[in-house]
Formats: C-alpha cells, sequence, structure tokens
C-alpha cells in the first residue's frame, strides 16, 4: 500500500486509514477480522478518537494491539477535545483529560498522532500549541494535527510555532471529497473548498481525509429523485455533485473500476501528500478500498472531475 510521511512520525503512513467509529468490546471479533484483514492488505494506520463509542473505540483498539503485540507496527490517530453538551473544549484542561484517558485506553504509552477534534476560535493558538507541546516533551505524542481546523488558524497556529521554537501542526484532518458540500456534515466541521487545495498544495501540508467518498454518495445507491437519506440530501445533493458523478462514471466506464474508487481516487491524487479515512466493514469494501488507492490520475484528471474542465 502507498503511503505518506508526516513530521514528526518515523514510521510511513498507509494512504488509507482505518476508521473505528463503530469499533465496540461487544464485537470484538469483527474488530479482529477487519483490522487483521486491513494489515494483510498492508494497511497500518488506524483512525480512533476520545468520543468515538463512548471511549469503546479506543478500547477494543488497545484490546487488539495487545493480543497481536504489533503496537510498534501500527500508527495511530486518536483525536481529542471534542466539545460536550456544555459547548467547546478546546483547552489544556480538557486536552490533558481526553490524551491520558486515551492513552490509558489503548494501553499504549504514545499516540503516533494527536488531532483535536474540534476548534475553539476563541483560544489563542499560543494557548493551544504551548499546551500540545508539552506533551510532545514528554513523548506522549510524536506529532500533532487538527481535524476540522480552517487553514487560517492552522497557519497562524504554525507561526505562533515557529516564532516561538515550538512544534506545529504536522497534518489536517478536514472532509475532503469530489462531492463538495452544501453545508457542513456537523456543526463544527469543515470541508476543503478550492482556497484550501490550493493552501495545502502550497505548503504541503498532508490531509488525512474523513468522509473521504462522501458517506456513500458515489455507490450508485442515490439518484436525484431518492431523498430518503436526509442528511445526505442536506448536505451532498446539489446540480454540481450530480454532475460530478457523471464524470465519475465516464471515467469508472474507461478505466474498468467503480465509480467510487474513482471517487477515492480524487482525493489520494491531490497536489500535496492525502491519506483517506476509510470505514470499511467487510472484506469486500476493504479490497474495494485498496482497489481504488492504486488508481493513478493526472492532474488534468483531477481537475476534470471536479470541475468539467482542464487544469491550468
Amino acid at each position: 500500500m502507498k503511503t505518506i510521511q508526516i513530521n514528526g512520525l518515523d514510521k510511513p503512513v498507509t494512504t488509507l486509514i482505518q476508521g473505528s467509529d463503530y469499533f465496540k468490546p461487544d464485537i470484538y471479533e469483527k474488530v479482529c477480522q477487519v483490522l487483521d484483514r486491513y494489515v494483510a492488505i498492508g494497511g497500518n494506520t488506524i483512525d480512533t478518537a476520545y468520543v468515538y463509542c463512548g471511549g469503546e473505540s479506543e478500547v477494543a483498539i488497545g484490546m487488539w494491539l495487545k493480543e497481536r503485540d504489533n503496537r510498534e507496527d501500527i500508527v495511530i490517530l486518536t483525536k481529542g477535545a471534542h466539545h460536550d453538551q456544555d459547548g467547546p473544549r478546546v483547552n489544556p484542561d480538557a486536552i490533558n483529560h481526553d490524551l491520558f484517558e486515551s492513552l490509558e485506553r489503548l494501553g499504549t504509552e504514545y499516540i503516533d498522532l494527536y488531532a483535536l477534534h474540534r476548534d475553539d476560535p476563541d483560544v489563542p493558538v499560543s494557548v493551544i500549541i504551548d499546551a500540545l507541546n508539552e506533551h510532545i516533551e514528554a513523548g506522549r505524542v510524536k506529532a500533532i494535527g487538527a481535524s476540522n481546523w480552517t487553514t487560517a488558524r492552522i497557519e497562524e497556529a504554525n507561526e505562533y510555532a515557529s516564532a516561538n521554537g515550538l512544534v506545529g501542526f504536522s497534518f489536517s484532518s478536514p472532509n475532503l471529497s469530489l462531492a463538495k458540500v452544501n453545508e457542513p456534515f456537523w456543526k463544527g466541521c469543515v470541508s476543503t473548498d478550492r482556497n484550501g487545495l490550493k493552501w495545502h498544495e502550497k505548503t504541503q501540508m498532508p490531509i488525512l481525509s474523513w468522509s473521504s467518498q462522501a458517506r456513500g454518495f458515489f455507490t450508485g445507491k442515490f439518484t436525484p429523485d431518492d431523498r430518503s437519506n436526509k442528511d445526505l440530501v442536506r448536505v451532498f445533493y446539489s446540480e454540481a455533485n450530480w454532475d460530478r458523478m457523471k464524470r465519475a462514471e465516464q471515467m469508472a466506464e474507461e478505466k474498468g473500476v467503480t465509480v467510487i474508487q474513482i471517487a477515492l481516487a480524487y482525493v489520494l491524487n491531490q497536489a500535496f501528500p492525502t491519506c483517506a479515512l476509510i470505514g470499511a466493514r467487510n472484506d469486500h469494501e476493504l479490497v474495494s478500498c485498496f482497489e481504488g488507492s492504486e488508481i493513478e490520475l493526472t492532474r488534468e484528471e483531477v481537475e476534470w472531475l471536479e470541475n468539467g474542465e482542464l487544469a491550468d
């Protein structure tokens, strides 16, 4: 499987990152089946978060890591400081609380990739970067990133880090998909727009994209007339996205692959390093994602899929 490098981490990161938002100890056999097969096809990176399944996702992953005795072979991406019923929690106390509990659940002494799950623009970046650097210095975190942060806030944070001899964010985890959003899927979420793509190309900061396949939009199960999935209608139904669907269908036929594989290839063939978080739940879905990750697209093909015209 193809890999990218992320600053601060010695291990390579595979371009397909296995998601775990449905992992629980009570379905541990299924967790093992998915993770064992994911590793067998070359994957090495697992995405989780403090809030997934009330913490059970991290517990299940920790069980698997211990049983397989493969911690040093696996890259763990986990996230903390998600808001709660009282509002934003992006502050040193919340970061400390969530990180230490994540370490305990996962049964590990360090997190390879630690991301803040949300942002709170009211908190100065200096406070956040200072707090995260304490964990880097203590060896509890190898590399830090931002999930659902704007590029402007990431840039501000990294400018502060650079000016003060500290470690800044080395990856971002917004939504990036061929289908462009009408509005955020969840409040406080960030999707990569045209300006975001240009910024990432300029900085070469990697994107680890969630909902990289637009939550099944390109599976062929949905049509403009089928409005049964209210969230998908709200977020992805638009004339421009149906046009992208048609172009993806045309390219898939020409290349002898599936439409959803073309959608995945779009994410993984940007002009900067990218990975795709996938929610595979069985062997068929894993193999489909792997085959999609192997498709190579030219810059012109990527531009045509998105906009129906060639790149400048």
